[in-house]
């Protein structure tokens, strides 16, 4: 936009609130309101056409196009993988010549097709879309002078209405009348301007709308026998197909099942479409033993993974109770070198008796439970628990079983950790 265009654009802001509010007189034509209405539709409807159409030639191509790429597609699975690293049997012959045969003899008869509907599609566009694209630059003209028509109102309201001002003023000092002098000459010059192009645009776009109809018939019925040819080559052409190594004859899901024999059992049985990525143990994956671990464990404690899915839950806390690893018994609390805290309270004798009972008032808050750490863990992941044999952890969160996922406290610092891993105080 040049400078005077824009200097013009804020000159007429005003003018423009006015109009779009309704506010103070604004020129409206009956006539001109309803040819508008009826020319933006046509533009809409315009780009429409030219839109459907290109999309519909695409489509035709389109379709063939892919037709021949599944085909090669098909053909290259049918393909035998010998001479590759990949395959053990690489010198007997494997493959579906059958198969790769009727995939060759398909993609010949789209390639013809296509070669037959190409003279349809080049009138397409030639008849449908060349002319909505010609259509089109015809409609930006107009929409052109439809603006300017919408800029020479906007002018002429807005001198009519600094003219009526100036008019209605009781005491016109010299200043006043040489402003009124100057409106009345804007007035008569936008007067000019305006109805130029509203008579022009009111006279030409009932023209342009008959010949719309004129356009649009032929158009259609081209578009429309076209689409037939198009439809009759293709139904024609596919029906005549005669590839042996199909049965026509049969139900398509019959046909389907005859072929398709018991290649998914086959395949279902394979080992590899059992494979599981989780939910089985990783060995030699597990958190690794600190300086406090328990004495004569022979495996590492389990990962997070692997703590739900135990065969059996790891060393216990007491030695009464130590199950057999191996054929070799496991180290108990005693023998552990991270359980030297519990040998001290041993030596100390028995535990004193319980304190009194607490008042009322305070007896109702229940008191905190605490666990000790039978092993070390180490965190496994984001948002667990790392603690060392010993620690005493206060439970913030748990579960009646242990060998699930526990939330607690220690240090001052918060996580999940496998309840199997310590026990309750």
């Amino acid at each position: 936009m040049s400078w005077k265009g824009f200097t013009k654009g804020v000159t007429r802001t005003p003018q423009t609130i006015k109009q779009r509010f309704n506010l103070g007189e604004n020129t409206k034509d009956a006539v001109y309101i309803d040819a508008e209405r009826r020319f933006q539709e046509l533009e809409t409807e315009t780009k429409k056409l030219h839109t459907e159409s290109k999309k519909y030639f695409e489509a035709i191509n389109g379709m063939l196009n892919h037709q021949i790429e599944f085909s090669k597609a098909v053909a290259e699975i049918y393909k035998p993988i010998s001479g590759r690293v990949s395959d053990p049997n690489s010198i007997i012959p494997e493959g579906n010549p059958e198969g790769i045969r009727a995939c060759e003899e398909y993609e010949s008869i789209v390639r013809e097709l296509l070669e037959t509907l190409q003279p349809e599609l080049e009138m397409i566009e030639t008849r449908v879309i060349r002319p909505a694209d010609e259509l089109l630059e015809i409609i930006k003209i107009i929409r052109k002078s439809a603006g300017k028509r919408q800029h020479k109102q906007l002018d002429y309201d807005r001198h009519r209405a600094t003219h009526s001002k100036l008019r209605d003023k009781k005491e016109k000092s010299l200043k006043d009348e040489k402003a009124m002098y100057k409106a009345e000459a804007d007035v008569e010059q936008a007067t000019q301007e305006f109805n130029y192009y509203n008579d022009l645009l009111k006279e030409e776009l009932p023209k342009l709308f008959i010949l719309e109809r004129e356009f649009i018939q032929p158009l259609f019925q081209s578009f429309y026998y076209m689409q037939l040819n198009v439809f009759y080559t293709l139904h024609e052409r596919m029906q005549g197909i005669n590839i042996g190594y199909f049965d026509l004859t049969l139900d398509v899901e019959a046909a389907f099942e005859k072929k398709r024999g018991d290649i998914k059992e086959q395949v279902e049985a394979l080992p590899i479409c059992r494979f599981r990525a989780t939910g089985g143990k990783k060995p030699g994956v597990g958190p690794k033993p600190g300086k406090l671990a328990i004495e004569g464990r022979t495996s590492t404690p389990p990962s997070r993974r692997q703590t739900l899915d135990l065969e059996g839950p790891p060393p216990p806390y007491a030695s009464s109770i130590s199950p057999k690893l191996n054929g070799t018994s496991a180290m108990g609390r005693a023998n552990s070198t991270g359980s030297s805290w519990g040998a001290a309270a041993k030596a100390k004798g028995a535990a004193p008796p319980p304190p009194k009972p607490k008042p009322s008032r305070l007896s109702q808050i229940p008191a905190a439970e605490t666990a000790t750490a039978l092993y070390d863990y180490e965190a496994q992941a984001e948002g667990d628990l790392s603690f060392i044999t010993g620690d005493v952890i206060e439970i913030l969160q748990r579960t009646a079983n242990e060998n699930e996922w526990w939330t607690g406290k220690v240090a001052g610092k918060e996580g999940q950790f496998p309840g199997n891993y310590v026990q309750m105080n």
